[in-house]
């Protein structure tokens, strides 16, 4: 096999779209389009991936980091001006290049070998990656001749009435063999009607020196979609969600409504799981066998255990053990590390803490800057309070460890080992092993204070 190399064109402001953020960084499922080629490529033998950056450059770096290297096209003349960008990187290596818009986040890696596997059994020169629309408009129009080879390709702007008449369309996908391309690029006009220097003119360069020049067929045309406006990017967003979707139920994962489940495509679902209508579960999630998602729950970059319950919650950058009961309502958020056996219930809230094995906070409490040792059992409308206005401040509740509902225990502050807190006390000491605190008030009764009180009214 010969060296392989890959030419992403995302310097296009994209100015249908309508929108301060450039078009190759609009989400498709929660990625930014031009990333989900690059996600594609990763996963092919390519030895050298070039992303040809404009609008927005500095942005599309960030996103992409050193997956990729980098050309600038300053001034956008075209996508054969926008390759030619990339001649610094590849001028004079022998190989492929494939040559793909940053816009179609669609595409697969399986159709991307299969593009260039075609094109070097048949030794070609060019290989254009072609599919067939029932509705063309706007697409470049593969024009055959009378032996069914590709003879050109015609921009709809500069196509005939005859030639928008056809349904094959350029997908704006390539193989080309590289010292050709960059050779051929030099020779490009711009005599158009948009005044560009066109890549599928080295198309016709290549013909007109007697070289190979083919087309390979998509089997599956909504791969090959360009985002080009808001109703093309909730057209993939669909079909990208779809696609997620039926993979896991694949593999094992059961989601009751798929059109209502929503599924970033870095997720990883073991089998078993059930996924309950209105989730959304995005980033680097993982969860595990046997769980239970939702209904109405989102969680995001979090890691979720074996046979946990999460129910109409959020759980956000956190990790989440074994056989956890979360929620109702409950909110998990960053860098909580909830253990095995773990019950957070119905309005609590878990913020930057640790609670380990076997501990309960069933309801209505904040647990934050906090670490919650074993079998220890927070009652309800407990807060841990964390900041003093500037700082924030860490409570420790050690193993098997009894908080009345309605405490207030004021950071920096520890509950030691089988310590009790009374109800509705405000703790501000330290709390001895296996002692009793109370921090409120005596009660004191009023006998026929309501009768004198209406008498003077």
């Amino acid at each position: 096999m010969s060296n392989r190399y890959a030419v992403i064109l995302a310097a296009g402001k994209g100015t249908r779209m309508k929108s301060k953020l450039y078009k190759v960084l609009h989400p498709v499922c929660g990625k930014p389009m031009v990333e989900h080629i690059v996600d594609q490529l990763s996963n092919l033998d390519i030895d050298e991936i070039i992303t040809i950056i404009g609008h927005g450059s500095e942005m599309v770096k960030e996103k992409l980091g050193d997956r990729t290297k980098y050309a600038l096209q300053e001034e956008q003349l075209g996508t054969g001006h926008a390759v030619q960008m990339a001649e610094p990187h590849l001028k004079d290596k022998h190989g492929t290049t494939v040559v793909i818009t940053g816009d179609t986040p669609l595409l697969t890696r399986e159709t991307i070998n299969e593009l260039m596997e075609y094109h070097e059994k048949e030794q070609a020169q060019v290989t254009v990656l072609t599919s067939k629309f029932d509705d063309p408009t706007g697409y470049g129009r593969v024009i055959r001749n009378e032996h069914n080879e590709v003879e050109k390709i015609v921009e709809h702007k500069d196509a005939s009435e005859e030639e928008k008449l056809v349904n094959e369309i350029n997908t704006g996908v390539y193989c080309f063999d590289n010292e050709l391309l960059f050779d051929a690029l030099k020779n490009v006009s711009n005599d158009n009607a948009q005044g560009e220097y066109y890549l599928p003119d080295v198309l016709f360069i290549a013909k007109e020196r007697g070289l190979k020049v083919v087309a390979h067929t998509t089997t599956n045309p909504e791969e090959t979609i360009g985002i080009n406006d808001r109703v093309n990017l909730a057209k993939a967003e669909k079909i990208m969600k779809r696609r997620i979707n039926e993979q896991h139920m694949r593999n094992g994962v059961s989601i009751i409504d798929d059109e209502n489940t929503y599924i970033g495509p870095d997720v990883q679902i073991e089998s078993d799981v059930v996924i309950e209508p209105g989730c959304k579960i995005t980033g680097q999630t993982i969860i595990k066998a046997d769980s239970i998602i939702g209904p109405n729950s989102e969680v995001k970059d979090s890691e979720i255990g074996e046979n946990t319950v999460v129910k109409h919650s959020v759980v956000t950058e956190s990790k989440v053990g074994n056989n956890v009961n979360i929620g109702p309502f409950a909110h998990i958020r960053p860098a909580s590390d909830i253990g095995d056996d773990v019950k957070v219930g119905n309005f609590v809230e878990v913020k930057k803490s640790t609670i380990d094995t076997n501990s309960k906070v069933s309801h209505l409490s904040y647990i934050g800057d906090a670490e919650v040792g074993k079998d220890a059992n927070i009652g309800c409308g407990t807060i841990t309070v964390n900041y003093d206005g500037k700082n924030k401040h860490k409570t420790i509740i050690e193993d098997g460890a009894f908080i009345g509902c309605n405490s207030n225990l004021v950071a920096p502050v520890i509950v030691k080992k089988g310590a009790y807190v009374a109800a509705g006390s405000t703790i501000t000491k330290d709390v001895p092993e296996k002692a009793l605190s109370i921090a409120r008030s005596r009660q004191e009764n009023k006998e026929g204070y309501v009768e004198r009180l209406n008498k003077r009214q």
